[in-house]
């Protein structure tokens, strides 16, 4: 009976665990994402992006963060997050147009974002990009909701 109790935990945690989709993204001291494109299935819950600045300079240098917004919305979020300073990690605080973000990571450091697919509407175009003043023009990818297969994504969580 024990057995059976201790299975039925592992499937139901292996479930549970299953619907929070886990994406990696890299970021390099040339301004640029080493990754143009995030996909996330429809079947995830959650989504979970950590950020990885390969570069060796600190983040007051060259320190970059991951922001998501409606692609419609990346200019007038960079340029409102230019005037926040790095403090606040280049983003104004309160904005209510920003799905999910990173704190600005210097070179060498992780950083993770969690958020609910609930904040994603289906056939709407998102983008990600660094917040850091001059970068978002350059340091973008497309994030792809609804549009991906569980292959493409664990291909991502794989990278």
């Amino acid at each position: 009976m024990k057995l059976l109790y201790i299975t039925a935990f592992l499937l139901v945690s292996r479930v549970a665990s299953a619907d929070v989709c886990q994406l990696k993204i890299s970021a390099t001291d040339q301004m640029r994402f080493e990754q143009q494109t995030l996909q996330v299935d429809s079947q995830c819950t959650e989504v979970e992006v950590t950020l990885h600045n390969s570069g060796k300079l600190p983040a007051n240098i060259m320190g970059h963060n991951w922001v998501l917004t409606k692609t419609g919305d990346v200019a007038s979020v960079a340029n409102a997050g230019m005037g926040a300073g790095l403090a606040n990690n280049y983003q104004k605080p309160g904005d209510k147009r920003i799905v999910a973000s990173t704190p600005i990571i210097g070179g060498g450091e992780s950083s993770t974002v969690r958020f609910p697919i609930t904040q994603l509407q289906a056939g709407t175009s998102y983008t990600y990009f660094c917040s850091a003043p001059g970068h978002f023009s350059i340091m973008k990818g497309r994030f792809v909701y609804n549009g991906a297969s569980a292959n493409a994504v664990a291909k991502n969580e794989a990278k």
